[in-house]
Formats: C-alpha cells, sequence, structure tokens
C-alpha cells in the first residue's frame, strides 16, 4: 500500500512516499480500515521535528487522525460490519501505525461511527481536536453556563471546534485572532468577542471586556509567552488550562489570583494504555458526531492536499497562517 514514511527528524521534505505491506488483523476484535483521508495535528509536525515517542520505531507511519471505511472486521468484532464509515484517532506516535497511509487496522473499540453529514475530509479533520477542545474545557476546566471563556486562536484547529464546545455550554466566548478574516470565522463559529493580537493588548482587551475581572476560562493553545500573559487576564479563583509544556513559566501571578492550572494531552491515554479513558474519548466522538449531525457543531478543513504531498501540508502548519485544519486525501 502506498504510505508516508518519516525515516528520520527533520524538515518536512524528510517525508518519504513509498510503497509498504498491508497491515493484518492481529487480534478478533480489530478492524480494518481502507483510510480516506487523514488529517495533519501539529504534534505531527513536532514528532517529525523532534522525533516520536518511542525509541528503535523508525520508519513510521505518522497520522493520529483517520477517516475511512471497514473493509475487514476481527472474529469478534460486533460494533462494525463491512462498508460501515468510520472516524478515530488512533496510532502515528511511533507505536502502532497511523494514518498516512491507505490502510489502517484497530481495535472497533476505538473507532466511532462517522457523522452522516461529514464529509470523509471533515471527518479525518476532527478527532484529535474535538477530543483536546471537551477535555479542556469540560473536564479540565468545569466550563459552567454564564462563564466567560477566553480562548486563544479561534481560528485555528483546536480553537474553532473550542468556541463552539463553548457556546454549547452556555459560555460568553472571547478569542483571539490575527486577521480581520480570522476574526469573521471566528464570528461565523460563535464567539461574542475577538481580539486582534497583532493589533491590541489582548490582556488589556479581555480585562476591558470583562469590566475588569478578567476570564473565568482560559483555554492556552500557544504556549508559555501567552500563558504568563494570561494570568493577568485571569479571573481571581479562575482556571486556565494549556496544551503546551509551561516548564519555564513564572507562576507568581496565577498563585496571587488563586487560579486552578490544568494541563490538557489528549494523547496520554494512547501513550499510557489508558483503556478507560479511550472508551470515554470514544462517548465525546460520538456525541459531537450528533451535535454535528443537529448543526449544531461544525468543522473547517482550512487545506486539502493528496497524501503524496504531506510534505506540504507540514509546512503550511508550521508556518501558521491557515484557519481550521489541514487534511490529506488518500485514493
Amino acid at each position: 500500500m502506498k504510505a508516508i514514511l518519516m525515516t528520520q527528524p527533520g524538515a518536512p521534505g524528510l517525508l518519504q512516499a513509498a510503497d509498504i505491506p498491508e497491515p493484518a488483523l492481529a487480534t478478533p476484535t480489530q478492524i480494518k480500515v481502507r483510510l480516506h483521508a487523514a488529517g495533519v495535528n501539529p504534534i505531527d509536525t513536532k514528532l517529525r521535528q523532534r522525533g516520536v515517542f518511542y525509541e528503535n520505531a523508525l520508519p513510521a507511519v505518522l497520522g493520529c487522525d483517520g477517516a475511512g471505511v471497514v473493509v475487514e472486521t476481527g472474529s469478534a468484532a460486533a460494533k462494525f460490519k463491512v462498508g460501515d464509515k468510520v472516524w478515530f484517532c488512533h496510532g502515528g506516535l511511533g507505536g502502532d501505525q497511523g494514518n498516512n497511509a491507505e490502510f489502517n487496522v484497530l481495535d472497533e473499540r476505538w473507532a466511532a461511527p462517522m457523522p452522516h453529514s461529514l464529509s470523509v475530509e471533515q471527518a479525518a479533520a476532527a478527532p484529535l481536536v474535538l477530543i483536546t477542545a471537551w477535555d479542556a474545557l469540560y473536564d479540565r476546566a468545569g466550563l459552567r453556563e454564564g462563564d466567560v471563556a477566553l480562548i486563544h486562536a479561534g481560528a485555528g484547529g483546536v480553537g474553532h471546534v473550542a468556541i463552539q464546545l463553548a457556546k454549547l455550554r452556555g459560555a460568553k466566548v472571547i478569542t483571539t485572532v490575527g486577521s480581520e478574516e480570522k476574526a469573521a470565522l471566528a464570528r461565523q463559529w460563535g464567539a461574542d468577542e475577538t481580539v486582534n493580537h497583532r493589533e491590541q493588548d489582548f490582556v488589556e482587551a479581555v480585562n476591558q471586556l470583562t469590566g475588569g475581572k478578567g476570564a473565568d476560562v482560559v483555554l492556552d493553545t500557544v504556549g508559555t509567552e501567552v500563558f504568563e500573559c494570561s494570568l493577568e487576564c485571569t479571573a481571581h479563583f479562575g482556571t486556565i488550562v494549556t496544551l503546551l509544556d509551561i516548564a519555564e513559566a513564572n507562576l507568581k501571578e496565577a498563585r496571587m489570583r488563586n487560579l486552578r492550572i490544568g494541563f490538557e494531552l489528549m494523547l496520554t491515554p494512547m501513550l499510557r494504555h489508558l483503556d478507560s479513558a479511550r472508551d470515554r474519548q470514544v462517548r465525546m466522538l460520538e456525541e459531537c458526531g450528533r451535535w454535528i449531525d443537529e448543526g449544531k457543531l461544525r468543522i473547517h478543513v482550512g487545506a486539502t492536499l493528496p497524501l503524496a504531498e504531506a510534505a506540504q501540508a507540514h509546512a503550511l502548519i508550521e508556518a501558521g497562517h491557515m484557519s481550521g485544519k489541514a487534511v490529506l486525501t488518500i485514493g
């Protein structure tokens, strides 16, 4: 089958197209999926730059997000049948094969039925960001109706679904963006207020918009500098959740404000083999799928490229200018 291989860490151009053997069912509860699209996430670019999570795992097929059609089922598989459309986040970390390939195999437990109203490209774009945003806002932050939520990078992959999930919970949403075009998209997804961080001091803007109180919940998708600045516009006794490593951050203001600090890495259940947590992630996808089919939640694909152009997709993400998600089409 056709696949994109990471053979060594480095620049996007090191990704190589190759023909590799098709994966085979290894347990009775596995399913084999003919992949039609694979989402590309920042974690894919970081693994390509720095190396995968496992030793001696190269060459590896990257890509956590996939969507396609079941073509084979194990003898004990009962959740899906041949011909069913599925979406999932599985593999691509250097252990199990990722989804930058024509086929993948996974336990049926980790897949969910693909929403009827989504294209396969939209479905492949969604699992990792939906689970990340849900976990960060609903579980880590405990977002409640009436809260003010500050969501950074609201036009990005996580940001654009985080805006929508926050609105579904009944929160008021302020989001940071880098252009008027991205501000317009964020408003389409439900943002109540947008702050162009290239033209405004977002801390000053958020404090002004909240009457000096600050946001009850802050979701940092950017990193240490933005995290530290955000402490100044998080409400006392509020919550800030970050997706990044902030080991070097100055937490003096967080302590003074009695903030609750949360970390969100949706890959932990996969990396640490926490099956009950992975079951819960699949239930998140199932619920989000219902909201999508009810028209309550949308997935934005900002760029679609063929599998052979995986390197270009990585370069687009690293440039940092696109909105929504990048997706590779397969076959």
